[in-house]
C-alpha cells in the first residue's frame, strides 16, 4: 500500500462544475492551514483551451465564489495559485497524453483525481497507461458514477485494474468523508453505552431518510437517465447501512473497515421480483411548492414525459445474527419539504413501565444523527415532568444534544473533499470504497430494478414540497412505524 505523500496532483476535469466548487476550494483550505506537502504540485486538465494564466484566474475566482472571505488572505491565494499548472487535453485522444506526461514530468509521487464522464474513464486509464502515467506508486482517484449497473461498473473496474491494482485504486463516496459519517464509527465503537444494545434485541428499526428541496438543476441528462435508486441509494445510502449495521472491525484501517462493510452488502437480503411491491415505493414530483415558491413538475423541467423516478422508498433487511427482524427504512427525493440528512435509530422500549398505572406513558429511545444540513447527534429519553404529581405521574421525551458544532466550536469544520483529498494526496484509503463494495451494492440494486421491470413498476406521482407518494407512508405504517419528520 503506497505510504508517502504525492509530490503532484493531477486533476482531471478541472474546469467543471465539482473542481470550482469542492476540489479547488478544499485544496486551498488544505493549503492555508499547511496541511499539503510544501511542494506539492497540482496540475489541472481538462478540453478548455486554457493557459496556465488562464486557469490560475478561473481558480481563483471559484474561491472567491465558494469561500467565505474571512477565510482568504490574499498572500495565502497567491500561495495556492502559484503551485497550480495547467494542460488542456482532450481525453479521448490518445496521442495527446504524451504532451501531459511531458508537463508532469518526474512522478515520483502522483496522484490523479479522475473526475470526467463515465464514457471517458477507459480512455482515460488507457491514455495514462500508453504515457506512463500508471507506474510505480501512482495512485487514481474515481469520482462517481461508476457505471449504471453491475455489468458496466466490472467494465470500470475492468479497465481500472489493468493499469491500477486495487491498492492503488480510490473510489470516492464524498459522504464518508462527512464528520458526522465518521463520528458514528466512534459513537459505536468508542463508547461501552451503545453496543450491547446495538443488535436486534436492543433496536426495533433504523430510518435513513436522504431529502433534497432541488429538482434537476442543470443535470437533466445524467439524473433522467439515472433516478433516485441509482443516484443516491445505490451509493451514499447504502454506505451509510453499512457503516450503522457493521461489526466492530479488529482496527480502524482501511481492510479492516471494508471487510465489515462488505459483509453488510452480501447479508442484504434480496429485494426480487416476489417482494418488490410490498417492500420499494416510487414516485415523480409533479407540480408544486417548496419553501413557499412554487415550482414546475419533474416532466416540465425535463421537457419530456419521462418514467424515471424522483422519489423512493424501500424496506431493507440485514439477515445475519445481529440484524435479523429488524427493518431497515431507506428514503430519498428531490422536490421535498427539506434538505435533509438523516440516520435515525428507534430502540425496543422498556419490557414493563411501572408508571402506567399512575397514568405515564413511555416512549422507547431514538437517537437521531444528522448530517446536513446540520451534524449533530441527538438522544431522545423519558424524564419525568417536574410538578406534585397530585393528577398522575408526567413523563416527557426530551434531547440529549452533541451538537458538533458547539461541542468543538474551537476547531474549523472541513468540509468532505477537504478530508479526502488529504487522504489520496497521503495514500490512506481507509475511507474509499473497494470494488468488491460496490459491485455487491450494484448486484443488490439490479435486483430492485429488475423487480420493478417485470411488475411493470411505474412511479406514482406526488406534489413538489410534499414527503412523497401516500404509498411511502403506508410502506411504514404497516409495521406500526412512522417516518421521522
Amino acid at each position: 500500500m503506497p505510504t508517502s505523500p504525492a509530490t503532484t496532483l493531477l486533476l482531471f476535469g478541472a474546469t467543471g462544475d465539482l473542481a470550482q466548487r469542492m476540489l479547488l476550494p478544499s485544496l486551498y483550505g488544505l493549503a492555508a492551514d499547511g496541511l499539503l506537502p510544501q511542494d506539492l504540485r497540482i496540475f489541472g486538465t481538462a478540453r478548455s483551451p486554457l493557459d496556465e494564466a488562464g486557469f490560475r484566474a478561473a481558480a481563483a475566482e471559484a474561491l472567491h465564489r465558494h469561500i467565505d472571505a474571512e477565510r482568504l488572505s490574499a498572500e495565502a491565494v497567491d500561495a495556492f495559485l502559484r503551485r497550480l499548472h495547467y494542460v488542456a487535453l482532450d481525453a479521448s485522444e490518445p496521442a495527446q497524453f504524451a504532451r501531459l506526461a511531458d508537463a508532469v514530468g518526474a512522478h515520483g509521487g502522483l496522484a490523479i483525481f479522475l473526475s470526467t464522464a463515465p464514457s471517458l474513464f477507459r480512455a482515460t486509464i488507457e491514455g495514462l497507461r500508453s504515457a506512463g502515467l500508471s507506474e510505480g506508486a501512482v495512485r487514481l482517484a474515481l469520482e462517481k458514477p461508476l457505471g449504471s449497473d453491475l455489468a458496466s461498473s466490472r467494465e470500470i473496474n475492468d479497465a481500472v485494474a489493468a493499469a491500477f491494482p486495487e491498492a492503488r485504486t480510490f473510489r470516492i463516496d464524498h459522504y464518508l468523508g462527512k464528520e458526522t459519517v465518521q463520528n458514528l464509527l466512534a459513537l459505536r465503537f468508542g463508547n461501552s453505552l451503545f453496543e450491547p444494545m446495538w443488535n436486534a434485541a436492543g433496536i426495533d428499526h433504523v430510518q435513513i431518510t436522504v431529502s433534497e428541496t432541488v429538482g434537476l438543476e442543470g443535470r437533466a441528462g445524467y439524473y433522467d437517465g439515472s433516478g433516485a435508486l441509482r443516484d443516491m441509494v445505490q451509493n451514499h445510502m447504502l454506505q451509510l447501512l453499512a457503516l450503522v449495521a457493521m461489526e466492530p472491525p479488529a482496527q480502524f484501517d482501511a481492510g479492516a473497515v471494508r471487510d465489515e462493510k462488505v459483509k453488510v452488502f452480501r447479508s442484504l437480503r434480496p429485494i426480487d421480483r416476489r417482494s418488490i411491491l410490498a417492500s420499494t415505493v416510487t414516485g415523480q414530483y409533479g407540480p408544486g411548492a417548496v419553501a413557499g415558491a412554487p415550482v414546475p413538475g419533474y416532466a416540465d423541467e425535463l421537457g419530456a414525459p419521462s418514467l424515471t423516478e424522483t422519489f423512493v422508498a424501500l424496506k431493507a433487511h440485514v439477515d445475519n445474527w445481529r440484524w435479523k427482524g429488524v427493518p431497515f427504512y431507506l428514503r430519498t427525493g428531490k422536490r421535498l419539504p427539506e434538505r435533509r440528512t438523516e440516520i435515525f435509530i428507534q430502540f425496543k422500549g422498556v419490557p414493563h413501565s411501572i408508571f402506567a398505572s399512575r397514568g405515564a406513558t413511555v416512549e422507547p429511545n431514538k437517537l437521531v444523527i444528522g448530517l446536513q444540513p446540520e451534524e449533530n447527534i441527538r438522544l431522545l429519553m423519558m424524564a419525568k415532568q417536574p410538578g406534585l404529581d397530585r393528577d398522575g405521574i408526567r413523563l416527557r421525551e426530551v434531547p440529549l444534544d452533541l451538537g458538533l458544532a458547539n461541542a468543538f466550536a474551537d476547531t474549523r469544520r472541513r468540509i468532505a473533499y477537504e478530508r479526502l483529498l488529504l487522504d489520496l494526496v497521503e495514500g490512506d484509503p481507509t475511507l474509499f470504497v473497494r470494488r468488491d463494495e460496490v459491485e455487491a451494492q450494484w448486484e443488490w440494486i439490479d435486483a430492485i430494478r429488475d423487480g420493478w421491470a417485470a411488475n411493470n413498476v411505474v412511479p406514482k406521482g406526488y406534489a413538489a414540497g410534499t414527503w412523497g407518494p401516500s404509498a411511502a407512508i403506508a410502506l411504514t405504517e404497516r409495521d406500526g412505524v412512522s417516518w421521522h419528520e
